[in-house]
């Protein structure tokens, strides 16, 4: 029999899962959070939740067998797997598509409450980024399979533990020099991974289904103004330099080396589209569901690592 407050999360151990897990736990929710491994990853998602309100599960293939008997329990399906960039056993078509395409086909088979996937802002004119054209394909199959999925579509998701801000911290530390893709115009409307996490629990709460929302937080800011929000943050002056695109091809080339790469040659071509809402679906703030946390006040609290005082260097109140 399924218990009508418990949520399987597949995903769970990235900063928006381990987020969800706090929020929902916290307000008397069952999480069962789904890891490939439990060994390397378990030890970080049990520090999240209250006690007796978590429980993990290993999948080591996702298969339609394994997938459902997973689900025999939940009422409720949260997918929040994605990647940012290919790797040998991870491709673009298998994470985004193929995945949220046999989650939803499951979740319908079981007849779940609601089945939610997370997918991507500002993808929809990005036909020439493989990224883009796998979560589009994903959200078709996922509504066709499973047509009162919730699909969310949020622009960046930052915190302490993201791969966006603290990539850059990282960066600006250290490099005298920071390239500006396409002149560093493209805008994007980051949310906190907080707010993101509330918007969830009311999809959950208030029991909707079936739309498709763009998840956006309070402000728009060009990729530049990100950085130099960052570098004030980090207390650092760095040189911007816009480039030509035939060296920014070279730059991504470089750095797609890395075994985390900053930007691949894919990723260099879904920079070209600004991350905004595309006026096609609701927002979250037409469900009254506000984000206010504001993006420098939010990396301000955790910067302070990549400063030359580290923790020492933060002001204190008198």
């Amino acid at each position: 029999m399924k218990n009508q407050d418990s949520i399987l999360i597949f995903g769970s151990s990235g900063h928006i899962g381990k987020s969800l897990i706090r929020k929902f736990t916290k307000n008397n929710y069952r999480v069962t959070a789904v890891t490939r491994s439990i060994h390397r990853k378990g030890y970080q998602i049990k520090t999240q939740s209250n006690y007796g309100y978590l429980a993990l599960e290993e999948i080591n293939a996702f298969t339609e067998e394994n997938i459902s008997k997973l689900m025999e329990n939940s009422s409720i399906c949260i997918n929040l797997i994605g990647i940012l960039y290919e790797k040998k056993n991870n491709h673009f078509n298998l994470i985004h598509s193929d995945l949220p395409s046999l989650l939803s086909k499951c979740a319908s088979k079981k007849k779940l409450d609601q089945f939610i996937h997370v997918s991507a802002l500002g993808i929809e004119e990005a036909t020439d980024s493989n990224y883009a054209l796998s979560k589009l394909n994903g959200e078709k199959k996922v509504r066709e399979n499973f047509s009162r999925s919730v699909i969310l579509k949020p622009s960046i998701v930052y915190s302490v533990d993201d791969n966006f801000t603290t990539n850059f911290m990282n960066l600006l530390s250290v490099l005298p020099i920071m390239p500006l893709y396409y002149g560093g115009k493209t805008k994007f409307t980051p949310i906190h991974v907080s707010d993101f996490s509330n918007i969830i629990y009311e999809v959950i709460k208030k029991k909707i289904s079936g739309e498709t929302l763009e998840c956006i937080g309070p402000e728009v800011f060009t990729f530049k103004e990100m950085l130099l929000k960052i570098l004030k943050s980090i207390n650092k002056k760095r040189l911007l330099l816009p480039i030509p695109f035939f060296l920014a091809k070279l730059n991504a080339k470089l750095f797609q080396l890395m075994p985390k790469p900053l930007i691949t040659l894919d990723q260099l071509k879904l920079l070209k589209y600004d991350n905004i809402i595309s006026k096609k679906y609701k927002t979250n703030y037409d469900l009254k569901m506000e984000a206010n946390k504001k993006f420098e006040e939010e990396i301000n609290r955790y910067s302070f690592n990549w400063t030359s005082g580290g923790q020492f260097s933060k002001k204190i109140d008198k």
